[in-house]
């Protein structure tokens, strides 16, 4: 009969609240049985004597959020620890009580009711309530538990009431004559607006619309009517060419009707009005007229100062055609970066253009009439700036690079991307490899994954922390447009030691073991000894090279011409900076290892950037790609220098230019080809090509 206990939720008396009494007939009441409660909440909501077996609620309970518990109880001896019985189930139920008071789902409600409407379950207090005086009502609405009786609770909400619209006002013109100046030249087309006409009506949405048409009068086949549907206004259009000789004044009549009348308030007369509507049509002096309604131009970014990128036209409306001159509104180009030619529209650029940082340029442009500077029109120009290879690729980001201690060859540690500032038309494509200088690296390697990454691999088994903690790998970035650019990133690769998994536990350089024995004083010592055995070394080496040298001159009165050395290799005829005269005034004065001042000294390690020799490469494209990297190069020799390639190419048509075995031939060799070759041959052409050339 235990097997079900009721509880009443939110007990709030001084004790706990008793809930049963678990008891067996094996209980001789001598103590060696024990009761144990399991299931929900047992041990913290409900608590049983393991004595006597009852059971008391710990804490207050609310059936709105548990309303039963199932609980399962046990007696067990307590010397041998069996059950004296086998387990039972029970179930406690909560018993309500009125806790809660009554809660509307929302806290405010919107309500709409049509206006004019009867009754309803929220009645209109007023009979043929208008919108159009009052259209927002609220109300508060409560609601009692226990059917309103003594001691219930109560909640309340809030309703908002919206008066809905109904057709039930005709449209009305505010004054039965409108008059329109038309300010427009004969030759206006059919279509072009003329004026507006507004019939007004207190209904909103679609009761409130209106349809114009002209009835009657003397211009119902010159002019057209149409509303235009966001302002419910009636547009007066040109139907046929206007003659302002023939015709200065039209008198119409122009009528506005409800498209959605309501049946039930047809009885409150017609929904519709009329109004006599005048046009005048006068012969004025109007502005200028661009060709187009915008212009889109197109320029490259590497255009010259003072290319022309494009023009825009106008023209005077007027009989008197009077000329135009154009200008750039400067509110809409601020940094003066575009001009235009005023006598005939042409712009052109007046400053460089740089894509990336503005890529497009949204400038006005002003038509004028010279002889009446008040009669102006403005246009448009949207100049797009294309792209051109100019900036190199560059690593996408800073790469934390490190190799483990224990790693293997062939092991991939680290994958790089790029990024470049240019936009190629058909996307990016970059390549990767190592400088010259590190082609062959003895500790890294790197793979182009031909996806615009690249791996770095190890090519040795083991990294030493003691010997290198740190490797500079410089990798060459280039990119796949024309002319290519490419940059040097230098991947800083630290040497970590790691599980035997690969994660990175320490970077940090370890200390060196000192060998046992040696004190302080030992130590510093032998430093002094290999100090002062490397400037022996040192100076030994600078007085054997003293040695070496001899005189240029052995005796003054040796009769042969001095000769006089010196180390600057000079720039060619043009150059006047070579070199320096005084050397050879004085040549006692001569340096050992003068620094040339037409190169700049190479203070910093830079690494030259060469472009990769791709497969079926352009004989005379790849010389032009050593031609501009040698020009660029600040630690290149000097221009008029012979720079040699270890490329040879395929034959020449032109076979041999050495004139060395020339006394050999027989006949004269015929040189007139050379004046084909373009303009970098025409000084071989003026010597060789003439038949007067031997006699010079």
């Amino acid at each position: 009969m235990w097997n079900q206990f009721f509880l009443l939720e939110e007990y709030t008396g001084p004790d706990t609240q008793y809930v049963g009494k678990l008891h067996t007939d094996q209980d001789k009441g001598d103590g060696n049985l024990k009761y144990i409660l399991t299931g929900d909440g047992a041990g913290s909501l409900f608590i049983i004597d393991e004595n006597t077996g009852d059971i008391h609620a710990a804490k207050k309970l609310d059936r709105e959020e548990k309303s039963l518990y199932v609980l399962r109880a046990k007696a067990i001896d307590r010397k041998t620890g069996r059950q004296v019985e086998p387990e039972s189930e029970f179930i406690i139920k909560i018993h309500d009580i009125n806790d809660n008071e009554p809660k509307f789902t929302k806290d405010m409600y919107t309500a709409s009711i049509p206006e004019m409407s009867g009754v309803g379950i929220i009645k209109t207090a007023l009979p043929d309530m208008s919108r159009e005086n009052r259209e927002q009502y609220q109300v508060v609405i409560q609601a009692k538990d226990m059917g309103g009786q003594m001691g219930g609770l109560s909640g309340t909400t809030t309703v908002n009431i919206t008066l809905t619209d109904v057709n039930n006002n005709p449209p009305r013109f505010p004054q039965s004559m409108e008059h329109l100046r038309v300010l427009s030249p004969e030759s206006a087309p059919p279509g072009t607006p003329l004026g507006r006409i507004k019939a007004n009506d207190p209904d909103v949405g679609e009761n409130a619309e209106i349809e114009y048409s002209i009835s009657n009068g003397d211009g119902s086949d010159m002019f057209d009517i149409v509303t235009d549907k966001d302002t419910q206004e009636g547009i007066i259009t040109v139907k046929k060419h206007l003659d302002f000789e023939n015709k200065m004044l039209y008198t119409l009549r122009v009528e506005a009707t409800n498209t959605h009348p309501d049946p039930r308030f047809l009885q409150l007369g017609p929904f519709k009005d009329t109004a006599l509507v005048k046009i005048s049509v006068e012969d004025i002096d109007e502005p200028p007229v661009f060709t187009r309604s915008w212009y889109l131009i197109e320029v490259d970014e590497d255009a010259k100062e003072g290319s022309i990128i494009g023009q825009v036209v106008a023209q005077d409306p007027d009989i008197t055609k009077n000329a135009i001159k154009y200008s750039v509104d400067r509110h809409t180009d601020l940094d003066r970066i575009f001009n235009i030619y005023s006598g005939n529209g042409s712009l052109f650029i007046s400053r460089p253009l740089d894509r990336e940082e503005t890529p497009w340029h949204n400038i006005t442009v002003i038509a004028t009439e010279i002889n009446n500077p008040k009669q102006s029109s403005q246009i448009p120009v949207f100049i797009r700036i294309l792209d051109i290879n100019d900036h190199a690729p560059e690593f996408a980001k800073y790469y934390e690079t490190f190799v483990c201690e224990n790693a293997k060859a062939g092991q991939l540690i680290q994958t790089v991307s790029a990024v470049d500032k240019d936009e190629p038309p058909q996307g990016h494509k970059f390549f990767f490899e190592l400088v010259p200088e590190f082609a062959v690296h003895p500790n890294f390697s790197i793979v182009d994954n031909k996806d615009n990454t690249a791996g770095i691999m190890t090519r040795r088994n083991g990294y030493s922390r003691s010997k290198m903690s740190t490797y500079l790998l410089p990798i060459i970035i280039f990119d796949n447009d024309y002319p290519i650019q490419s940059s040097t990133g230098t991947l800083t690769i630290r040497v970590c030691a790691c599980d035997s998994w690969g994660n990175m536990q320490s970077c940090n350089a370890e200390a060196l073991l000192l060998p046992a024995g040696l004190s302080t004083g030992a130590l510093v010592a032998i430093l002094l000894c290999i100090i002062i055995l490397l400037v022996l070394v040192v100076l030994f080496t600078a007085l054997k090279r003293q040695r070496k040298k001899e005189p240029l001159i052995i005796s003054k009165d040796d009769v042969r011409d001095n000769i006089v050395t010196y180390n600057d290799e000079g720039g060619g005829e043009e150059d006047t900076q070579a070199f320096d005269i005084g050397t050879l005034r004085n040549p006692e004065a001569r340096e050992e290892s003068k620094m040339r001042r037409d190169v700049i000294p190479e203070t910093i390690f830079q690494i030259r950037r060469t472009a990769p020799l791709w497969e079926n490469i352009d004989v005379q494209d790849f010389i032009h790609r050593r031609l501009k990297e040698n020009d660029l190069d600040p630690a290149a020799p000097p221009y008029d220098s012979l720079a040699t390639y270890a490329y040879e190419g395929n034959d020449s048509i032109a076979n041999s230019l050495s004139s060395l075995e020339s006394l050999t031939m027989e006949d004269n060799q015929d040189y007139d080809y050379l004046s084909d070759w373009g303009p970098r041959f025409k000084k071989l052409a003026d010597m060789y090509g003439g038949e007067d050339s031997d006699r010079d």
